[in-house]
């Protein structure tokens, strides 16, 4: 069924031709790893900034290093990871998002240039790795003064003149976008 897919679409398969020394691949596995980690941390961080959100939004008061501690005791989800939680919201329960723990902040810092040479090296060779890309791009994101949110804004300018905002300088903007043939 899939060959059928690639002869009806013309899509090729990536270049899969990648071939790592012994030494690369022993370099590679561990970056893969510390990706993982680095990927599953910043799905966790994303979980509770929503709830975190939830909590606010409605005067909940959840107990977020309680919430790990039940996820790990009677979930699905029971990773030992969830102690790292539980001991972060343990120090600090106010803490914003876990990627601000001293914990999860050096893991972070350390780890990040390998989800990049993973996500990298999957992208080059045509494999789809989501999560991974995923990671990086919230981490990128939470990190960031300048998000895409400024190109979108050019685009709603650009289909429905709903003007602009600069960053280099206060107002609200419109341009006279040159018209794109079709």
């Amino acid at each position: 069924e899939e060959r059928g897919f690639r002869q009806v679409t013309g899509f090729k398969l990536g270049p899969w031709n990648y071939r790592f020394g012994r030494r690369q691949k022993k370099a590679f596995v561990e970056s893969v790893r510390r990706a993982l980690y680095f990927s599953k941390m910043a799905c966790y961080a994303q979980g509770f900034a929503q709830m975190r959100a939830g909590s606010e939004e409605y005067n909940w008061d959840l107990q977020y290093g309680e919430i790990a501690k039940i996820f790990r005791a009677g979930c699905i989800i029971r990773a030992r990871f969830l102690q790292k939680i539980t001991d972060g919201y343990n120090q600090d329960k106010n803490v914003k998002n876990l990627l601000l723990d001293p914990y999860f902040k050096d893991i972070a810092h350390n780890y990040q240039g390998d989800l990049c040479t993973v996500v990298a090296e999957a992208v080059k060779a045509g494999i789809p790795v989501p999560t991974f890309t995923a990671a990086i791009s919230y981490y990128d994101s939470y990190r960031s003064e300048v998000l895409c949110a400024n190109v979108i804004q050019a685009q709603r300018d650009y289909f429905g003149a709903h003007t602009y905002e600069r960053v280099d300088k206060p107002g609200v903007f419109h341009t006279e976008w040159p018209q794109v043939e079709d």
